[in-house]
């Protein structure tokens, strides 16, 4: 990539909104995560990635979701438990074709039962594609 290109690509990181010093928890992480995708966070943001047992409060989520994972809503009822008012969580699921797809309408069926409510989507890497959800009164 050249200096121009390096100058003018914006990190996927800042494409999700994520601001240097913000509080990142993951949920979901496996082996067939995005390791790209978690450094380029991490990196812009400044910090490592909270796990599941942290019990900071996090400006954001990054929930990995696949087919056969267990209860959606459950899910992501759980990773609301330490975000701030106001944060977002952003479900990363498998893209179509990809082993563990899991439909858009999937995710529109269950972030409302969570109180949640998906806005936007955009596709975060070459297997994962992400669906940003927010509460009601967040939109």
């Amino acid at each position: 990539m050249s200096e121009a290109d390096a100058a003018t690509s914006v990190s996927v990181a800042e494409k999700l909104g994520f601001k240097n010093g913000d509080l990142i928890q993951e949920f979901g992480y496996d082996d067939d995560v995005d390791f790209d995708l978690r450094d380029d966070i991490e990196d812009f943001t400044g910090a490592e990635l909270l796990d599941e047992d942290d019990h900071d409060v996090a400006d954001s989520v990054i929930l990995w979701w696949r087919e056969g994972d267990g209860d959606l809503v459950d899910a992501l009822v759980d990773s609301l438990t330490t975000l701030s008012e106001g944060g977002e969580v952003w479900i990363l699921t498998p893209k179509s074709g990809r082993d563990g797809y899991v439909s858009p309408a999937d995710i529109q069926e269950a972030a409302p039962t969570a109180g949640l409510h998906p806005t936007t989507s955009a596709g975060v890497s070459k297997d994962w594609s992400a669906t940003r959800l927010v509460t009601r009164k967040n939109k």
